[in-house]
């Protein structure tokens, strides 16, 4: 696959001529400004909005309201315009061909290097969906299933179909018979206890303490359950692993932290002196990996397994604290 970059820099602005397309099966039941979106790169979202409200962007010859979910089959005009393309260029994005784990005609599962957003946002302007869009315009869809932490790396699962995504999506609320298990490795503060540790912590997202907007533990939270194993002791630092019952923002992180072992290199919700030590032992991100991940196939039905290797530096960090 590649370095996922889009390097050519493109006039400054470029008139396109009228465009017609036809939705396929794979794009039905998205929204219309989503698809839009994608097909007009670097046209900002207020623009988009007054093209389809003055009628220039015509469904089967029609006016329709942006929130309209296209249909298999249905024709969109698209009329002409100048796109800024040095905005909507994507910056170098490098996903390395070793950290492309899987792929078929439904599934791309990536090995995400730590400090490589998943998609663009506030001060983001790419990031590894909107790179590989990019890379690869011969695939029609491709969606992030989940997300990770910037600062996470490991098993990132992209849809390469809307049957793929709608079906890995059940999965994640758990309905149904499929199924979709989250395994972390993760370098963390002391020496956790032997047994599995069951964590019940209710989260709160957005929370603002000194400034800083953070998840934090209520009773009245949205449901958390993790579940923490002790792979390797020590009394500086362990290495644990942990699985997630449930998807919240930052849960791994903010669970850790709740029962007193912080993860090494967290900024936001890990111990100064802890990330101190890690970081002179050698560690410069955050110690959380998501190592392993099963699912049911959402097409063939079978159970995949995927696995992204420990990064090195863990070890490493673990044997300088630990010795």
């Amino acid at each position: 696959m590649g370095n996922l970059s889009n390097t050519g820099a493109g006039r400054a602005s470029d008139r396109s001529p009228v465009r017609h397309l036809t939705v396929s099966s794979e794009q039905a039941g998205q929204r219309l400004d989503n698809f839009l979106l994608r097909e007009l790169k670097g046209l900002p979202r207020s623009r988009l909005y007054r093209l389809v409200r003055k009628g220039e962007v015509r469904v089967n010859l029609g006016r329709v309201d942006v929130g309209y979910r296209l249909q298999a089959g249905d024709a969109i005009r698209i009329p002409p315009m100048r796109l800024d393309v040095s905005h909507g260029e994507t910056p170098p994005v490098h996903i390395e061909p070793g950290e492309v784990l899987f792929e078929d005609p439904h599934l791309l599962v990536l090995d995400k290097p730590s400090g490589l957003p998943v998609h663009k946002g506030t001060g983001v302007r790419a990031g590894v969906i909107e790179a590989l869009r990019s890379r690869r315009p011969d695939l029609p869809f491709l969606e992030l299933v989940h997300r990770l932490d910037r600062d996470t790396s490991g098993c990132l699962v992209l849809a390469k179909s809307r049957t793929a995504l709608t079906a890995l999506h059940v999965a994640l609320r758990r309905e149904g018979g499929a199924r979709i298990a989250k395994y972390y490795a993760a370098l963390v503060k002391g020496e956790l206890e032997p047994g599995p540790v069951r964590v019940r912590a209710g989260l709160r997202k957005n929370s603002v303490q000194g400034g800083e907007r953070m998840v934090i533990v209520t009773d009245d939270g949205d449901s958390a359950d993790s579940v923490f194993r002790l792979e390797k002791p020590g009394r500086v630092c362990s290495l644990v692993e942990i699985e997630l019952l449930t998807g919240r923002t930052h849960q791994a992180r903010v669970h850790a932290w709740h029962i007193g072992h912080p993860i090494a290199g967290d900024r936001k919700y890990g111990d100064r002196d802890f990330n101190k030590l890690a970081r002179n032992a050698g560690l410069k991100r955050l110690a959380l990996h998501a190592h392993r991940l099963e699912l049911t196939h959402p097409v063939t039905g079978g159970t995949c397994v995927f696995e992204a290797p420990l990064p090195e530096v863990f070890e490493a960090t673990f044997h300088a604290l630990t010795s």
